[in-house]
């Protein structure tokens, strides 16, 4: 059972899965992240506080339209990379709860508001009820499964220590040691 949230994701992606799914959408889309990444950088480059790199593009050898492609190839990169990577994760999410819902179908509005209504047949009947028409028979214990359990083992998980006496904790030294109680002000015996 989908919630609300989740049936309106469903529709929304339906209507749309194909029109995001288009590079130029993705890049027209994506474009204000790679400038996030653009901006800071030619910021930083015109406003002088890095010397080296004034220096270098003052120089001769500098030239401005590789810079410009450059920064042109790191808007495009960033905004189709991301757009691409949001839209897988919004498929996966897609393709998760259409196999949600196959498995549990229905709507989450379908349900009553109180789990244990009138309609819902005896959610807490026993074996052999004063109503159940038909009596049971004891399990047999060659069909019983909990016939073939393992014996009851001691509760205690810690044999050795008594209740008043305080818990040792698990560690690679105390492992095989028994546990003994410490009691402060005496060394440990275990180290």
């Amino acid at each position: 059972m989908l919630s609300k949230d989740e049936a309106a994701f469903i529709k929304y992606w339906e209507a749309n899965r194909l029109k995001r799914k288009k590079l130029f959408r993705q890049f027209l889309v994506g474009i204000p992240l790679g400038l996030l990444i653009v901006i800071p950088t030619v910021i930083s480059l015109t406003s002088g506080w890095y010397k080296r790199a004034e220096m270098e593009a003052n120089s001769t050898d500098f030239n401005p339209m590789v810079l410009f492609i450059a920064l042109l190839v790191i808007v495009g990169f960033t905004a189709i990379f991301h757009q691409r990577w949001k839209w897988e994760q919004y498929e996966q999410r897609y393709l998760e709860l259409l196999a949600r819902e196959e498995r549990f179908p229905g709507n989450a509005t379908e349900l009553p508001d109180n789990p244990e209504s009138p309609s819902d047949p005896a959610p807490h009947a026993t074996l052999n009820s004063p109503t159940d028409p038909v009596p049971h028979a004891a399990p047999d214990a060659s069909t019983d499964p909990e016939s073939h359990a393992a014996p009851d083992l001691p509760t205690n998980p810690t044999p050795h220590a008594t209740p008043d006496s305080p818990k040792v904790p698990d560690s690679p030294a105390n492992l095989n040691a028994p546990a003994t109680p410490v009691t402060p002000g005496t060394p440990d015996q275990n180290t």
